[in-house]
């Protein structure tokens, strides 16, 4: 069975770039000190009989702690990663502003090998960026999603 994944993307105009990209930055120690190639459609595992939509309204709100915003959604694609897993995805506009980031967590040993098991965010923080520096920070399997999305917004959708 193939890992399935569903996120949401989010957009927003902005007069100085055209569009900004809600992006979130992958936790962890792996992570920490990694910027290019170290960001992420804030996205999650769902199982093969859970709806896509669902499953991505739930990871957005585990990885950003909130909701997604109140917006038109559509479904902008199916995307198949390096590693094999198919990443449903869902676009909106907003202008998202969230007071905080509170993602959930993952338990991991670290340092490896220590036996001691630490629990860290599974995103550690999100912000709004433009194309140019999602196409820097997104990890390359996401960057057809950011690719498919900045096509539909250069025809006009919205």
């Amino acid at each position: 069975m193939r890992v399935r994944s569903a996120g949401i993307l989010l957009y927003r105009r902005d007069p100085a770039s055209a569009f900004q990209f809600w992006i979130a930055h992958m936790g962890g120690p792996f992570w920490a000190r990694k910027d290019a190639r170290a960001w992420s459609v804030p996205k999650g595992e769902y199982s093969e009989d859970e709806d896509p939509w669902a499953a991505a309204q739930r990871e957005f709100a585990e990885e950003m702690g909130v909701p997604p915003p109140p917006a038109e959604y559509r479904q902008l694609g199916s995307f198949r990663q390096p590693s094999g897993k198919i990443i449903t995805v869902f676009a909106a506009e907003s202008d998202f502003a969230p007071d905080r980031i509170m993602s959930n967590t993952f338990p991991l040993e670290w340092p490896k090998g220590s036996g001691v098991i630490t629990d860290f965010p599974e995103i550690d923080r999100a912000e709004w960026v433009t194309e140019a520096e999602a196409r820097t920070r997104l990890v390359r399997g996401q960057l057809p999603i950011l690719d498919a999305l900045t096509e539909q917004l250069s025809r006009g959708a919205s």
